[in-house]
Formats: structure tokens, C-alpha cells, sequence
């Protein structure tokens, strides 16, 4: 059967949304995750700029992956990169060279449209992106990631007085703050103030700034994406399978947000802000907060004193030769982006 592969068009969105609630990520908790009522709406968070291409087999859509723009801090310097993502294919054609083929139309943007390098998030257990990303197209490793789920069963603790409720008069010194202290880490996002503003699903009222001595020491926000991203359980495997009775049955969707802007300059109110972020979104009635860090990052051992089911990934960009010019500042890449 003849595959193409060319630009989504966009009656193609009901097939692309169909894809995404058939097919599961791989790993010990096979999750779908789809996009309703709109794929695009997904896309348009994970960079400033994106193009959707498809693959399609009689009529019906059979892949579908996402190039998109985002600006980040390289080595402290503001850089303009790609990121590749949403990558689903139809388990019926995979093995077919889809993504070969996909990379050929992407190559094309590409030269119209040039980057220094290109991001990727691979979820360690998924051995066809990485045969296809990694070994066919010679992507690099550039950072361990861990991202943790934390289940909002139990009351959390708060504390931290300095801690306020963010608002519309403290953005400028909130995007101040988050490019000064995001400069530190690796593909941190450049924020403005008008996509501050304009994030689906983050309130401006839903960020946590703490303070010392009246400045900010630390960010952090809760960012629910539910009115466009939905995760469902598609099965279990592995030692998971023995807990099956304790958690999510099949083809139920699980209601999870995001700890978002992560972002501290003093240790000590990393905890205090999770903690907040955690008591507002089990206010908000969700199962589960997540939270992504980098494995070197020296905040991820108080993140991992929560409650968490972990889910490792790497990060990877294209081997241009860039991957040998990262100092050595943690990676700090905003999962609700990926």
C-alpha cells in the first residue's frame, strides 16, 4: 500500500487525533496521549512557530510528527533552535521508513528555514525513536531527564510566608527573573512578557513567586493543558502489572497538570514552592502534578522526596558538532513543551 508523506492540511485533524487516542508511548505505564477537541492547539505550546507533516495510506493518517521554533538560553546566550516532537506512527506501518521519509520533507524546511541544532525527548524504553533519532539520524545525548509523577492523594504541608500568588504588575520582574536565573541552564526558554500572558491553560494567577528580603528567589506555576491534552491508560507491563489493583484501570484518562517555570536562585524554597503547587492542584481536583528536571539537576533530590512514580528520558539535539560546545549548566526543558 502507497505511503505519502507531505504538510498537514487541516482536515487532516480529525485522522491526526485519531492516531494519537489509538497509539501508546511505550514503558511499564503504556499511556495514549490525545489531543481533543484540536491537535494544533497542542502544538502551538511546544515553540513560537510549527509545522505539522503526515503520513497517509489510503486515505487514512498513519503518522504524524511536529517541527516547531523555540528560543532558549545556549551556554547564557539567547539561541534560536528546533524541536521535533509529537512523533506517533500507526504500529501497522512502522518499519515501513515513514520516518525517513518525514525527515526528508523536514529537511526541506530545514534549508528554508535554518537552526543550529534541532531537540528531542526520547522516553528511555521507546527502541524505535531511538533507532530512528539516534542511530539512522545521528542524534547526540545531551541530558538525563526524570520526570516525576506525584500523586495528589495526600494533604501537603505548606509553609513558605514569602510566598505569593502571582499577578499581572510583578511580570516584568517575573520574566526578569526567569531569563537571569534561566540563562544557568541549557535550553531554558527565553520568556517575554506577552507569551507570559498568553500561555493556554497558565493563569498568571496560578504562578508561585517567592521572595527574600523582597526580591524573588524562586518561580514556579501550575499549568493545566486538560482543555487540549488528555492522557489515557492503554495498559500495563512489567513489575507494573503486579500493581495493576492499586492504580488507573485501562482506558481511564488521567487528570494531570504540569509544575511549570521552574525556576530558583535559593535552595531552600525549592520545596516551598512544589509544595503550593502540589496543594493547588489537588484543590483543582487533578490525580497527578508533574514535574521534569534534569538527573544533574541539584533540585531533583527534594523533588523526589514527594510521593512519585518515575518516568526517565533523554534529551538529545542534532550532531552538528553543538552537543561539544554545552558547558556543563544542568538542561532545564519545560515538559508541558515536549
Amino acid at each position: 500500500m502507497e505511503v505519502t508523506v507531505e504538510y498537514a492540511a487541516p482536515s487532516d485533524d480529525a485522522g491526526i487525533r485519531a492516531l494519537m487516542r489509538r497509539e501508546a508511548m511505550p514503558g511499564r505505564i503504556r499511556l495514549a496521549f490525545a489531543r481533543e477537541p484540536q491537535f494544533a492547539r497542542g502544538c502551538a505550546v511546544t515553540g513560537d512557530d510549527y509545522t505539522i507533516v503526515v503520513a497517509r495510506a489510503a486515505g487514512e493518517i498513519v503518522g504524524v510528527a511536529c517541527r516547531s521554533v523555540r528560543n532558549v538560553f545556549l551556554n547564557g546566550r539567547e539561541t534560536r533552535i528546533g524541536y521535533l516532537g509529537q512523533l506517533r506512527l500507526d504500529e501497522r506501518y512502522r518499519g515501513r521508513w515513514l520516518v525517513a521519509r518525514g525527515f526528508e520533507l523536514l529537511g526541506q524546511i530545514h534549508r528554508r528555514d535554518p537552526l543550529p541544532c534541532y531537540l528531542a525527548s526520547i522516553v528511555d524504553g521507546n527502541a524505535e525513536a531511538d533507532a530512528v533519532l539516534v542511530r539512522r539520524r545521528k542524534f547526540r545525548e545531551v541530558a538525563q531527564y526524570r520526570t516525576l509523577a506525584m500523586p495528589l492523594t495526600r494533604r501537603f504541608a505548606t509553609r513558605g510566608k514569602d510566598i505569593v500568588a502571582g499577578s499581572f504588575d510583578q511580570v516584568p520582574e517575573i520574566v526578569r527573573f526567569l531569563r537571569t536565573e534561566g540563562s544557568r541552564r541549557q535550553f531554558f526558554p527565553v520568556w517575554t512578557e506577552a507569551q507570559l500572558t498568553q500561555l493556554d491553560g497558565l493563569r498568571v494567577e496560578d504562578i508561585r513567586v517567592a521572595r527574600r528580603d523582597g526580591r524573588i528567589a524562586g518561580v514556579m506555576a501550575l499549568w493545566d493543558q486538560t482543555a487540549y491534552k488528555q492522557s489515557i491508560v492503554r495498559g500495563y507491563s512489567g513489575w507494573m502489572r503486579l500493581a495493576r489493583p492499586f492504580l488507573p484501570r485501562a482506558g481511564k484518562e488521567i487528570r494531570s497538570a504540569y509544575a511549570a517555570l521552574i525556576c530558583v536562585s535559593a535552595p531552600d524554597v525549592f520545596t516551598d514552592l512544589l509544595r503550593q503547587i502540589a496543594t493547588l492542584a489537588r484543590e483543582r481536583k487533578f490525580d497527578y502534578l508533574l514535574a521534569g528536571l534534569d538527573a544533574r539537576d541539584p533540585h531533583l533530590p527534594a523533588a523526589r522526596r514527594f510521593r512519585h512514580y518515575a518516568y526517565p528520558s533523554k534529551l538529545y539535539v542534532t550532531d552538528g558538532g553543538l552537543h561539544e560546545q554545552l558547558d556543563q549548566r544542568p538542561a532545564y526543558v519545560d515538559i508541558a513543551t515536549l
